[in-house]
């Protein structure tokens, strides 16, 4: 399963990759879309999203009526607390960038998936309508549980973990010393032995 994800994920980009190669050579607008994801908790129970969408026009030509639109999340699982899902750009240049940001907040717990956002533009020598998608989002774990036992040990090692480390190495040092002087003393009374019994 993990393989059939990564296998289709670098498809996905040897696609985007040669996408990108034949539309620069052309004289054509070709609007790359990048989503990101930032989550914060502000509060028990509620879960903040900050969506951005970033477009670049990586084309030779400008691209007008520039539309985005996100509309991949659930309203029965998701409400807007600012901005809106969707925008529409005039225009955007060659090499020219855009972004925009919407806030959503969810109290339901699970997991989710988005899909990509949906780009349309239209190019003045075709009347039309050119379309492009975002990158995809990770799955998302909201509200999800974690186990405290594991917030537990990682708080041990976070404060004791140095203590640990420097008592250790000053036992390892005391042993290799202790060690190191038992073993030259035994060497030295056998010695001592054979010249006492050479001798007699």
């Amino acid at each position: 399963m993990a393989t059939t994800r990564r296998s289709l994920l670098v498809l996905l980009v040897v696609a985007v990759l040669a996408t990108t190669a034949a539309a620069a050579v052309g004289d054509a607008p070709f609007v790359v879309a990048c989503k990101k994801v930032a989550l914060s908790r502000p509060g028990p129970g509620v879960k903040r999203l900050v969506i951005t969408l970033g477009l670049y026009n990586q084309g030779a030509a400008t691209a007008y009526d520039v539309s985005l639109n996100d509309g991949s999340w659930p309203r029965e699982a998701f409400e807007i607390v600012s901005g809106s899902t969707s925008k529409i750009v005039e225009k955007l240049d060659p090499g020219a960038t855009a972004s925009h940001n919407f806030v959503l907040e969810t109290k339901v717990q699970g997991r989710f998936q988005g899909s990509p956002a949906i780009i349309k533009y239209r190019v003045l020598t075709n009347d039309a309508l050119q379309e492009a998608y975002s990158t995809p989002i990770f799955p998302l774990d909201i509200l999800a549980e974690t186990p405290p036992q594991r917030k537990f040990e990682s708080r041990l090692v976070g404060k004791y973990g140095s203590l640990v480390s420097v008592v250790s190495f000053v036992g390892m040092f005391v042993y290799l010393v202790t060690s190191l002087s038992k073993s030259s003393a035994a060497k030295g009374s056998k010695e001592a032995l054979n010249r006492y019994l050479t001798a007699i």
